[in-house]
């Protein structure tokens, strides 16, 4: 996931330069894979060794924030116009440019300046005309008649995009965090100077695949004040009770569903600051109902959707729609806003009304009911869906979209109504309207609050430090978790948002990790282990394996290791044409929920996998000598666990010997006895006579 440091600060003030943050960031277990720079110079920081960055930084004194004033014509050319823009003390600098975005403002004086990227003469930037990456130093020199020192810069001038359709261009003032306008001058640096990082999340960190959950994390790992988002939502339209019901047929699929609903509001391109947020994280912004449920999906990881309501009310013959999450009647179909019409399996969960289906329930809504430029009233929907369902419902239906990534993950119940009032809300203040009072909220099993009882004494056993009560209590508060302390033992509450911690054993180890991650690995003393161990027992054939291992290798040949998953049709193919079947006559073990189509049963054989990997190989190399040693599954009757007996498989095809200087018999072919002689010798090493 791509986060911007600036939407960071948002919630946190970071001072510590972004290579520090990476690196602080990684060793609490979120990878920084990659930093990006937009503008802004990269950091050293002592002890720390990142790739040296080749961006275009903007010079300071040279590329500014531009007010466009006055867009004249090119009196000797019709496609060029004259950008008159004030670049701070009043000063005016005259552009000639070719920018498409700015003629249907030709002739104009602006009553309200158009705020642009400028570069003046001196300034480095990208050629936006080249097809190879190519800088250029900004010189002056007349365009059809027209001397020109300075320009007004696309994205891909400035190194942010590969856009280059238009110059850059809000409509309204840039402001900062406090809300004053940056002034005209102003170093762009200042303004869309930003760093972007590159973070990849392990499963168990579901709650920080957002803007907000990175926050969340930064203030934990280095003790700052945390602001959240406001969850606050001006409802003062007509109450939503008589617009919308919900039935939630299966809770354990959908824990939870709430709905709000907007009157009267405006479809329009969302404002400057969200769509350049968007196009930030890597999300195409559409109009400012759609991109405010993309918005709080990265904003604080709870993803929502928007439904056209007089669509809804259309479906249930002009009254109030029924809103009912279910799953799929035999046969139904459903298509999807990616224009897919998608065959329902009996394990997908729907939102749909009394006509039928809507949605697929947290990954993708669809077409009948979307939103377009004719919509006024919009029924926004923040609910919680079975994480193992939804995995289950993308992999069957071959979808992957943002929202289903953080459901398939985990998104707690309790996050659901925070979404929805911080979605509604943008939506009033980006398109105008009411919000009708109240919200629908239908919770009918709330998750209990996870309690965890941690010894101090605990704290030491795993991690081989000595911390007192107070100050592990300390830590854990960081991380929003509420303690109370009896002596030496703690008391933990654990925040409703914290999926991935446990209870009893394994939640002491859950906050026991917490702990470390805020004490920081690198501080944890080296110590041997003062647990006494375990009485120590053989392993036979695990024994015999690596010594069978051992010996093969010996002998020349390499282990390889395959996917224990295949295909019935892949197995068939070792079997000829009206012949006998070799392989066990078992029924195949079958996967209740493959990853692939071509990975649906578990093997009855290793030799398939040895053919192909040869099959595979043989585009690279002219001699192969390899085996391996795994199980295989047979069904058991009346068992419902199968058989799982290990098995060796060898290969050798090619050459006898690897290309070079080995003699007479250097281009010969193993044969058969070549096969023999590697049996006799594993025989040997075995000590099977």
């Amino acid at each position: 996931m791509r986060v911007p440091l600036s939407w960071l600060k948002d919630y946190v003030d970071i001072d510590l330069p972004a290579e520090a943050l990476a690196e602080r960031l990684t060793l609490a277990g979120l990878e920084v894979a990659a930093i990006e720079y937009i503008g802004v110079p990269q950091a050293s920081v002592p002890g720390l060794r990142y790739p040296k960055s080749d961006h275009l930084v903007w010079d300071r004194e040279r590329i500014l924030l531009g007010a466009i004033r006055e867009v004249k014509p090119h009196p000797n050319a019709d496609r060029l116009v004259l950008a008159m823009v004030e670049i701070g003390g009043g000063v005016i600098e005259q552009c000639v440019t070719g920018a498409p975005n700015l003629f249907e403002y030709k002739g104009q004086v602006l009553d309200k300046p158009l705020w642009t990227a400028f570069a003046a003469e001196g300034a480095e930037v990208w050629d936006g005309h080249s097809d190879e990456p190519k800088r250029m130093i900004l010189k002056e020199k007349p365009l059809r008649g027209i001397p020109n020192r300075s320009m007004v810069c696309s994205e891909k001038e400035l190194g942010i995009s590969d856009d280059h359709e238009g110059i850059i261009l809000f409509y309204e003032p840039i402001t900062r965090p406090d809300g004053t306008p940056y002034a005209p001058g102003t170093p762009l640096q200042d303004v869309l100077g930003d760093v972007v990082f590159e973070i990849e999340f392990t499963p168990n960190l579901a709650r920080a695949i957002s803007i907000y959950g990175v926050a969340r994390e930064i203030a934990f790992l280095l003790d700052l004040p945390l602001r959240p988002p406001s969850f606050d939502a001006v409802m003062e339209g007509a109450p939503i009770g008589d617009a919308v019901q919900v039935e939630i047929r299966d809770a354990a699929l959908n824990p939870r569903f709430t709905a709000a609903l907007l009157r009267n509001t405006t479809i329009k391109p969302s404002p400057e600051w969200m769509q350049r947020r968007l196009r930030m994280v890597g999300s195409r912004p559409i109009n400012n109902i759609v991109d405010v449920t993309n918005y709080i999906t990265f904003e604080i990881g709870q993803p929502l959707h928007a439904f056209d309501y007089d669509k809804l009310a259309a479906r249930s013959g002009g009254g109030a729609p029924t809103i009912i999450t279910r799953t799929p009647e035999p046969g139904e179909t459903l298509e999807t806003l990616d224009h897919v019409k998608r065959t329902l399996e009996p394990h997908n969960i729907l939102v749909a009304d009394t006509a039928g289906a809507l949605s697929l329930g947290g990954i993708i809504g669809g077409a009948e009911t979307e939103i377009d430029d004719s919509t006024r009233n919009v029924l926004l929907e923040a609910a919680s869906w079975n994480y193992i369902n939804i995995r289950r419902t993308m992999t069957t239906q071959a979808v992957r979209t943002d929202a289903g990534y953080r459901f398939s993950r985990g998104v707690h119940p309790s996050q659901a109504i925070l979404g929805l009032k911080r979605g509604i809300e943008l939506m009033r203040q980006t398109g105008g309207g009411q919000i009708a009072a109240d919200v629908i909220d239908v919770y009918p099993n709330p998750l209990p609050p996870v309690k965890v009882e941690l010894p101090v004494r605990e704290i030491e056993r795993l991690l081989g430090v000595t911390m007192t009560a107070e100050h592990a209590a300390c830590l854990l508060r960081r991380a929003s978790f509420t303690v109370e302390v009896d002596g030496d033992t703690l008391h933990v509450t654990v925040p409703d948002y914290r999926m991935d911690i446990g209870e009893e054993t394994i939640g002491r180890a859950d906050l026991v990790e917490e702990i470390a991650r805020a004490y920081g690995y690198d501080n944890i003393p080296q110590t041997l282990i003062a647990d006494e161990m375990p009485a120590q027992h053989g392993n036979p054939a695990l024994e015999q394996e690596e010594t069978a291992r051992d010996v093969l290798a010996a002998l020349g040949l390499r282990e390889q290791i395959s996917y224990r998953m295949t295909t019935p049709e892949r197995e068939a193919q070792l079997v000829p044409p009206g012949a006998k079947s070799c392989l066990p006559p078992n029924p195949y073990v079958a996967l209740a929920n493959p990853i692939t189509s071509d990975k649906t049963v578990m093997r009855k054989t290793m030799l398939i996998s040895l053919l192909e990997n040869a099959r595979h190989n043989a585009r690279f190399t002219d001699r192969q000598q390899v085996f391996e040693i795994g199980a295989v599954y047979l069904t058991r009757p009346g068992d419902p666990l199968p058989d799982e007996p290990r098995r060796l498989g060898l290969l050798m095809t090619g050459r006898r010997y690897p290309t070079g200087w080995l003699g007479a018999d250097s281009d010969a072919n193993v044969d058969y006895f070549d096969l023999k002689g590697v049996i006799e010798g594993l025989l040997r090493g075995l000590h099977i006579r």
